[in-house]
């Protein structure tokens, strides 16, 4: 039996909280995946790793045992995973991304990387909106396109703030304003992202600026959002150039008023030093 290194994050982090709803803010993942998480990793270890009762969580003793294993574990992955990555003289500078990054912000810098970098290459990765770290958290990203909120142990730069937009499938009875209201969506079903991606789920939901959304169903990537607004699955918030980067027939995009704007960032880990990842930050400074 081997357990996954996202399930020994989890499993330290609640530990180190001994509270489930904490642990989770800090993991910017929702306290019901977390604690499905736990259950699925005790189930698979064959004992429970915490007591949960009225007065609070403790760990058992198994889990009293385990507990320094597993940071030692941690720290020798990422000790191991950061002496690799400082080894190679030449390599492959990672992006991760949850949408086409567009608005002419990347392509500059990417030719000044290549520049700058002689011998190292550059792989671009789409994620699905289930991380929204885009790969920073596990570190299958070097550095990332990622909307805010972002999850804690990342440092970013705001490369562009825009308007949200509704995205109606044409003919909705309020595809023909020219902006819409919260409150004239009240009782849309909303395309929502994986419960998984915690706060940002929120964001999309507009629930920075209501109390609550009606959830139709779930989706995994932008292409997912606008085919299932054109089939009518539901309604989505988007940001404005998304709106413009995934035009799509049957879709219309509309501004919403009085939501706070979307703002697109490049996120690193905050402890990344390396001269690969700082170059690139550097070639984005050059360009902003």
């Amino acid at each position: 039996m081997d357990a996954h290194l996202r399930d020994l994050r989890y499993f330290v982090a609640v530990a180190d909280d001994l509270h489930f709803t904490r642990a989770a803010e800090r993991l910017f993942v929702s306290q019901p995946a977390l604690s499905k998480q736990i259950r699925a990793l005790e189930r698979q270890l064959g004992f429970p790793l915490f007591d949960r009762d009225a007065a609070g969580v403790t760990l058992t003793p198994q889990g009293a045992a385990l507990l320094p294993v597993a940071r030692d574990l941690l720290g020798r992955w990422a000790e191991g995973l950061e002496s690799a990555r400082e080894a190679a003289p030449a390599g492959t500078l990672v992006i991760g991304m949850q949408t086409s990054v567009g608005r002419d912000l990347h392509r500059a810098t990417l030719r000044r990387f290549r520049d700058r970098m002689p011998g190292w290459s550059v792989a671009l990765r789409l994620v699905p909106w289930d991380d929204p770290s885009a790969g920073l958290s596990d570190g299958t990203s070097d550095v990332a396109y990622v909307w805010l909120p972002a999850p804690a142990g990342l440092d970013f730069r705001v490369l562009a703030r825009e308007r949200r937009f509704a995205a109606f499938a044409e003919g909705h009875r309020l595809a023909a304003r020219e902006e819409v209201g919260l409150d004239d969506l009240r009782d849309e079903p909303f395309l929502a992202l994986p419960a998984s991606a915690g706060p940002l789920r929120d964001f999309w939901l507009g629930l920075d600026g209501r109390a609550s959304a009606v959830v139709g169903t779930e989706v995994a990537s932008a292409d997912e959002v606008f085919e299932a607004v054109a089939g009518g699955l539901g309604i989505a918030l988007v940001a404005e150039g998304n709106a413009d980067l995934y035009r799509r027939p049957g879709v219309v995009c509309r501004p919403v008023a009085g939501l706070p704007p979307a703002e697109l960032v490049i996120a690193w880990r905050a402890a990344d030093r390396r001269p690969a990842v700082r170059e690139f930050l550097a070639c984005h400074n050059h360009r902003l």
